[in-house]
């Protein structure tokens, strides 16, 4: 699926590496890798602001919808209205619901829909994949 910012492979590392990101970013935004559980540096991060999206900037979710979901991952309730593109995964033998960016096509994490909040929905969302603005 094309994307509205597209760039090579070699592209993507040299932006993710001028932004600073993490040495997994790449693996995890441009192939699908997750970071182990308990590992991401926005997991346990509480603070008010916007989380957006590593690769383009695309403002993904609000610090208002994360929650503790005790997965090891961050996890919001809702995301902003048409940041996330949902593509079916039906890798490693299970059925489950990809998120990546609508405007570049970062792999984010997946969705399911065993959330606390009257969304029933549970972004659980890679912190390589996230870059926060504070408030």
């Amino acid at each position: 699926m094309p994307y509205p910012i597209p760039h090579t492979d070699d592209e993507w590392r040299a932006l993710l590496s001028k932004q600073g990101a993490e040495p997994v970013a790449f693996e995890v935004t441009r192939h699908a890798a997750t970071e182990r559980p308990f590992t991401g540096k926005y997991e346990a991060h509480w603070a008010d602001g916007s989380y957006h999206c590593i690769c383009c900037g695309n403002k993904l979710f609000d610090a208002a919808t994360k929650f503790n979901a005790h997965c090891g991952w961050p996890s919001f309730s809702q995301a902003v209205p048409g940041a996330i593109t949902e593509i079916t995964d039906r890798s490693h033998g299970m059925s489950r619901v990809e998120t990546v960016c609508s405007q570049c096509g970062a792999h984010l994490g997946h969705v399911f829909d065993d959330g606390p909040t009257a969304t029933g929905l549970r972004y659980c969302m890679n912190s390589a994949s996230l870059n926060f603005t504070p408030s």
